[in-house]
Protein backbone atom coordinates (compact mmCIF):
# COMPACT_ATOMS: atom_id res chain seq x y z
CA UNK A 1 0.00 0.00 0.00
CA UNK A 2 1.27 3.48 -0.87
CA UNK A 3 2.58 5.05 2.38
CA UNK A 4 0.86 8.34 1.50
CA UNK A 5 -2.57 6.70 1.28
CA UNK A 6 -3.36 6.81 5.01
CA UNK A 7 -2.45 10.47 5.71
CA UNK A 8 -4.11 11.65 2.50
CA UNK A 9 -7.31 9.73 3.25
CA UNK A 10 -7.48 11.07 6.81
CA UNK A 11 -6.75 14.62 5.63
CA UNK A 12 -9.46 14.50 2.98
CA UNK A 13 -11.97 13.12 5.47
CA UNK A 14 -11.32 15.87 8.02
CA UNK A 15 -11.28 18.55 5.31
CA UNK A 16 -14.18 17.50 3.10
CA UNK A 17 -16.32 15.15 5.19
CA UNK A 18 -19.13 13.62 3.12
CA UNK A 19 -20.16 16.28 0.55
CA UNK A 20 -23.91 16.57 0.13
CA UNK A 21 -25.19 14.94 -3.04
CA UNK A 22 -21.93 13.10 -3.67
CA UNK A 23 -22.45 9.42 -4.53
CA UNK A 24 -21.20 7.20 -1.71
CA UNK A 25 -20.34 3.48 -1.81
CA UNK A 26 -22.29 2.83 1.40
CA UNK A 27 -25.48 3.74 -0.45
CA UNK A 28 -24.76 1.04 -3.02
CA UNK A 29 -24.12 -1.48 -0.25
CA UNK A 30 -27.35 -0.43 1.43
CA UNK A 31 -29.22 -0.90 -1.84
CA UNK A 32 -27.85 -4.46 -2.11
CA UNK A 33 -28.95 -5.29 1.42
CA UNK A 34 -32.41 -3.82 0.80
CA UNK A 35 -32.85 -6.07 -2.26
CA UNK A 36 -31.61 -9.10 -0.31
CA UNK A 37 -33.94 -8.26 2.55
CA UNK A 38 -36.87 -8.39 0.15
CA UNK A 39 -35.57 -11.64 -1.35
CA UNK A 40 -35.41 -13.13 2.15
CA UNK A 41 -39.18 -12.71 2.52
CA UNK A 42 -39.64 -15.89 0.52
CA UNK A 43 -40.57 -18.88 2.71
CA UNK A 44 -37.69 -20.48 4.59
CA UNK A 45 -35.09 -17.83 3.82
CA UNK A 46 -35.20 -15.54 6.85
CA UNK A 47 -32.65 -17.73 8.63
CA UNK A 48 -29.18 -17.31 10.12
CA UNK A 49 -27.63 -19.28 7.28
CA UNK A 50 -29.18 -17.20 4.49
CA UNK A 51 -28.39 -14.01 6.40
CA UNK A 52 -24.75 -15.07 6.69
CA UNK A 53 -24.57 -15.92 2.99
CA UNK A 54 -25.95 -12.47 2.12
CA UNK A 55 -23.46 -10.60 4.33
CA UNK A 56 -20.49 -12.64 3.13
CA UNK A 57 -21.51 -12.15 -0.50
CA UNK A 58 -21.85 -8.36 -0.16
CA UNK A 59 -18.61 -8.06 1.84
CA UNK A 60 -16.66 -10.19 -0.65
CA UNK A 61 -18.19 -8.34 -3.59
CA UNK A 62 -17.39 -4.94 -2.07
CA UNK A 63 -13.79 -5.93 -1.33
CA UNK A 64 -13.37 -7.45 -4.79
CA UNK A 65 -14.66 -4.38 -6.64
CA UNK A 66 -12.46 -2.03 -4.59
CA UNK A 67 -9.44 -4.29 -5.10
CA UNK A 68 -10.02 -4.38 -8.86
CA UNK A 69 -10.57 -0.61 -9.11
CA UNK A 70 -7.39 0.05 -7.12
CA UNK A 71 -5.39 -1.88 -9.69
CA UNK A 72 -6.68 -0.18 -12.81
CA UNK A 73 -3.94 1.21 -15.09
CA UNK A 74 -3.32 4.94 -14.48
CA UNK A 75 -6.47 5.39 -12.33
CA UNK A 76 -5.77 2.75 -9.68
CA UNK A 77 -4.04 5.07 -7.21
CA UNK A 78 -6.83 7.64 -7.42
CA UNK A 79 -9.46 4.93 -6.94
CA UNK A 80 -7.60 3.59 -3.92
CA UNK A 81 -7.42 7.07 -2.41
CA UNK A 82 -11.10 7.72 -3.04
CA UNK A 83 -12.21 4.45 -1.45
CA UNK A 84 -9.87 4.98 1.51
CA UNK A 85 -11.20 8.51 2.07
CA UNK A 86 -14.84 7.56 1.49
CA UNK A 87 -14.63 4.81 4.11
CA UNK A 88 -13.79 7.29 6.90
CA UNK A 89 -16.52 9.44 8.42
CA UNK A 90 -15.08 11.56 11.23
CA UNK A 91 -15.26 14.83 9.30
CA UNK A 92 -18.90 14.32 8.34
CA UNK A 93 -19.82 13.17 11.85
CA UNK A 94 -18.35 16.26 13.48
CA UNK A 95 -19.92 18.54 10.86
CA UNK A 96 -23.41 17.10 11.47
CA UNK A 97 -22.82 17.31 15.20
CA UNK A 98 -21.92 21.00 14.93
CA UNK A 99 -25.05 21.63 12.87
CA UNK A 100 -27.32 19.94 15.43
CA UNK A 101 -25.57 21.76 18.29
CA UNK A 102 -26.15 25.15 16.64
CA UNK A 103 -29.87 24.43 16.31
CA UNK A 104 -30.10 23.30 19.94
CA UNK A 105 -28.23 26.37 21.19
CA UNK A 106 -30.70 28.75 19.51
CA UNK A 107 -33.68 26.62 20.59
CA UNK A 108 -34.74 25.40 17.13
CA UNK A 109 -35.90 21.99 18.36
CA UNK A 110 -37.57 20.88 15.12
CA UNK A 111 -34.44 21.55 13.06
CA UNK A 112 -32.31 19.83 15.69
CA UNK A 113 -34.60 16.79 15.61
CA UNK A 114 -34.17 16.57 11.86
CA UNK A 115 -30.37 16.54 12.09
CA UNK A 116 -30.16 14.24 15.12
CA UNK A 117 -32.70 11.91 13.52
CA UNK A 118 -30.28 11.43 10.62
CA UNK A 119 -27.56 10.31 13.03
CA UNK A 120 -29.47 7.87 15.24
CA UNK A 121 -31.80 4.93 14.70
CA UNK A 122 -34.13 5.80 17.57
CA UNK A 123 -37.36 7.78 17.28
CA UNK A 124 -36.62 11.46 18.01
CA UNK A 125 -40.06 12.94 17.32
CA UNK A 126 -40.88 13.38 21.02
CA UNK A 127 -37.42 14.30 22.31
CA UNK A 128 -36.95 17.72 23.89
CA UNK A 129 -33.74 19.76 24.23
CA UNK A 130 -31.95 17.76 26.99
CA UNK A 131 -32.87 14.41 25.41
CA UNK A 132 -31.69 15.61 22.00
CA UNK A 133 -28.35 16.69 23.50
CA UNK A 134 -28.01 13.23 25.03
CA UNK A 135 -28.93 11.42 21.81
CA UNK A 136 -26.47 13.57 19.86
CA UNK A 137 -23.67 12.91 22.36
CA UNK A 138 -24.34 9.16 22.33
CA UNK A 139 -24.26 9.04 18.52
CA UNK A 140 -21.04 11.06 18.21
CA UNK A 141 -19.29 9.00 20.91
CA UNK A 142 -20.29 5.62 19.44
CA UNK A 143 -19.57 6.65 15.87
CA UNK A 144 -16.11 7.89 16.75
CA UNK A 145 -15.25 4.19 16.65
CA UNK A 146 -17.72 2.93 14.05
CA UNK A 147 -17.15 5.80 11.63
CA UNK A 148 -13.43 6.39 12.00
CA UNK A 149 -11.25 4.29 14.29
CA UNK A 150 -12.50 0.88 13.15
CA UNK A 151 -12.44 1.73 9.42
CA UNK A 152 -8.97 3.27 9.77
CA UNK A 153 -7.79 0.17 11.62
CA UNK A 154 -8.93 -2.10 8.79
CA UNK A 155 -7.60 0.29 6.16
CA UNK A 156 -4.16 0.14 7.76
CA UNK A 157 -4.34 -3.62 8.20
CA UNK A 158 -5.82 -4.71 4.86
CA UNK A 159 -5.90 -1.70 2.55
CA UNK A 160 -8.99 -0.19 0.87
CA UNK A 161 -10.42 -3.63 0.02
CA UNK A 162 -10.24 -4.69 3.68
CA UNK A 163 -11.78 -1.40 4.75
CA UNK A 164 -14.78 -1.94 2.47
CA UNK A 165 -15.22 -5.53 3.55
CA UNK A 166 -15.52 -4.15 7.09
CA UNK A 167 -17.89 -1.37 5.96
CA UNK A 168 -20.13 -3.96 4.29
CA UNK A 169 -20.35 -5.94 7.53
CA UNK A 170 -20.95 -2.77 9.55
CA UNK A 171 -23.75 -1.73 7.18
CA UNK A 172 -25.38 -5.14 7.59
CA UNK A 173 -25.36 -4.62 11.35
CA UNK A 174 -26.85 -1.14 10.95
CA UNK A 175 -29.67 -2.38 8.72
CA UNK A 176 -30.37 -5.86 10.09
CA UNK A 177 -28.85 -5.95 13.56
CA UNK A 178 -32.11 -5.57 15.48
CA UNK A 179 -33.66 -8.02 17.90
CA UNK A 180 -37.03 -7.95 16.22
CA UNK A 181 -39.02 -10.85 14.82
CA UNK A 182 -37.90 -9.92 11.32
CA UNK A 183 -34.16 -9.72 12.05
CA UNK A 184 -33.41 -11.83 15.14
CA UNK A 185 -32.20 -14.73 12.98
CA UNK A 186 -31.66 -13.09 9.60
CA UNK A 187 -29.49 -10.29 11.01
CA UNK A 188 -27.63 -12.45 13.55
CA UNK A 189 -24.49 -13.06 11.49
CA UNK A 190 -24.02 -9.42 10.47
CA UNK A 191 -24.36 -8.26 14.07
CA UNK A 192 -21.94 -10.87 15.45
CA UNK A 193 -19.41 -10.30 12.66
CA UNK A 194 -19.47 -6.57 13.31
CA UNK A 195 -18.90 -7.24 17.03
CA UNK A 196 -15.78 -9.27 16.22
CA UNK A 197 -14.33 -6.81 13.69
CA UNK A 198 -14.90 -3.76 15.92
CA UNK A 199 -13.78 -5.35 19.22
CA UNK A 200 -10.18 -4.10 19.25
CA UNK A 201 -10.88 -0.72 17.60
CA UNK A 202 -13.51 0.07 20.26
CA UNK A 203 -10.91 -0.35 22.99
CA UNK A 204 -8.33 1.62 21.03
CA UNK A 205 -10.90 4.42 20.85
CA UNK A 206 -11.16 4.50 24.64
CA UNK A 207 -7.37 4.54 25.04
CA UNK A 208 -7.05 7.41 22.57
CA UNK A 209 -9.95 9.29 24.17
CA UNK A 210 -8.30 8.91 27.58
CA UNK A 211 -5.04 10.28 26.18
CA UNK A 212 -6.90 13.12 24.44
CA UNK A 213 -8.55 14.11 27.74
CA UNK A 214 -5.14 14.16 29.38
CA UNK A 215 -3.70 16.37 26.63
CA UNK A 216 -6.64 18.76 27.03
CA UNK A 217 -6.26 18.77 30.80
CA UNK A 218 -9.76 17.34 31.27
CA UNK A 219 -8.99 13.92 32.76
CA UNK A 220 -10.46 15.05 36.07
CA UNK A 221 -9.56 11.94 38.05
CA UNK A 222 -11.75 9.66 35.92
CA UNK A 223 -10.66 6.06 36.37
CA UNK A 224 -10.44 3.51 33.62
CA UNK A 225 -12.15 1.14 36.03
CA UNK A 226 -15.25 3.38 35.97
CA UNK A 227 -15.31 3.29 32.17
CA UNK A 228 -14.79 -0.48 32.01
CA UNK A 229 -17.50 -1.12 34.61
CA UNK A 230 -20.06 0.94 32.71
CA UNK A 231 -19.02 -0.44 29.33
CA UNK A 232 -19.80 -3.93 30.59
CA UNK A 233 -23.43 -2.89 31.18
CA UNK A 234 -24.08 -2.56 27.45
CA UNK A 235 -25.63 -5.43 25.53
CA UNK A 236 -23.10 -4.71 22.78
CA UNK A 237 -19.52 -5.80 23.49
CA UNK A 238 -18.23 -2.64 21.79
CA UNK A 239 -20.71 0.24 21.74
CA UNK A 240 -20.56 0.79 25.48
CA UNK A 241 -16.81 1.48 25.54
CA UNK A 242 -16.57 4.82 23.68
CA UNK A 243 -19.94 5.91 25.11
CA UNK A 244 -18.87 5.18 28.70
CA UNK A 245 -15.56 6.96 28.12
CA UNK A 246 -17.33 10.02 26.72
CA UNK A 247 -19.88 10.03 29.56
CA UNK A 248 -17.25 9.94 32.32
CA UNK A 249 -14.72 12.26 30.68
CA UNK A 250 -17.35 14.88 29.80
CA UNK A 251 -19.44 14.47 32.95
CA UNK A 252 -22.68 13.80 31.07
CA UNK A 253 -24.83 10.74 31.62
CA UNK A 254 -25.84 8.42 28.78
CA UNK A 255 -28.44 5.71 28.46
CA UNK A 256 -31.94 5.58 29.87
CA UNK A 257 -35.26 5.15 28.03
CA UNK A 258 -35.15 5.36 24.22
CA UNK A 259 -37.84 4.58 21.65
CA UNK A 260 -37.02 2.15 18.82
CA UNK A 261 -39.70 1.14 16.29
CA UNK A 262 -42.43 2.25 18.68
CA UNK A 263 -41.04 0.29 21.66
CA UNK A 264 -39.44 1.92 24.71
CA UNK A 265 -36.05 0.35 25.45
CA UNK A 266 -34.38 1.02 28.81
CA UNK A 267 -30.71 1.36 27.96
CA UNK A 268 -28.11 0.98 30.73
CA UNK A 269 -27.06 4.17 32.46
CA UNK A 270 -23.48 5.22 31.73
CA UNK A 271 -21.37 7.88 33.35
CA UNK A 272 -21.97 9.96 36.47
CA UNK A 273 -25.46 9.57 37.95
CA UNK A 274 -26.18 13.28 37.59
CA UNK A 275 -25.00 15.27 34.61
CA UNK A 276 -27.18 16.51 31.76
CA UNK A 277 -25.69 17.19 28.37
CA UNK A 278 -25.57 20.81 27.24
CA UNK A 279 -23.59 22.98 24.83
CA UNK A 280 -20.53 23.11 27.09
CA UNK A 281 -20.30 19.35 27.65
CA UNK A 282 -20.99 18.64 23.99
CA UNK A 283 -18.27 21.10 22.99
CA UNK A 284 -15.82 19.17 25.15
CA UNK A 285 -16.95 15.90 23.56
CA UNK A 286 -16.39 17.31 20.07
CA UNK A 287 -12.85 18.34 20.98
CA UNK A 288 -12.18 14.96 22.57
CA UNK A 289 -13.41 13.09 19.49
CA UNK A 290 -11.36 15.29 17.15
CA UNK A 291 -8.22 14.80 19.26
CA UNK A 292 -8.98 11.08 19.49
CA UNK A 293 -9.21 10.82 15.71
CA UNK A 294 -5.92 12.69 15.28
CA UNK A 295 -4.16 10.52 17.89
CA UNK A 296 -5.36 7.30 16.28
CA UNK A 297 -4.48 8.56 12.80
CA UNK A 298 -0.96 9.65 13.78
CA UNK A 299 -0.36 6.43 15.69
CA UNK A 300 -1.64 4.28 12.83
CA UNK A 301 0.38 6.13 10.20
CA UNK A 302 3.53 5.94 12.35
CA UNK A 303 3.06 2.22 12.96
CA UNK A 304 2.41 1.57 9.29
CA UNK A 305 5.55 3.53 8.37
CA UNK A 306 7.68 1.57 10.84
CA UNK A 307 6.37 -1.73 9.47
CA UNK A 308 7.10 -0.59 5.91
CA UNK A 309 10.67 0.36 6.85
CA UNK A 310 11.27 -2.98 8.55
CA UNK A 311 9.75 -5.03 5.74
Amino acid sequence: MNPLLLPLAVGLDLLLGDPAGWPHPVRAIGWCYARLDTLADRPGRRTRVFGAVCVLAVAAGSAGLVWAASRLPFLGSLCALYFAYAGLALGGLLAEGRKAARFLIVGDIEAARSVVGGLVSRDVTELDGPDLWRALAESVAENANDGFVAPLFWLALAGPAGLWAYKAVSTADSMWGYRTERYTDFGWFGARADDVLAWLPARLTVAAMWLAAGLLGRLGGVRLADIARDAAKSASPNAGWPMAAAAWLCGGGMGGPSRYFGVIVEKPRLGPPSGAWDAQRYGLLSRLVLFTGCIVAVGTIALRSIIALLA
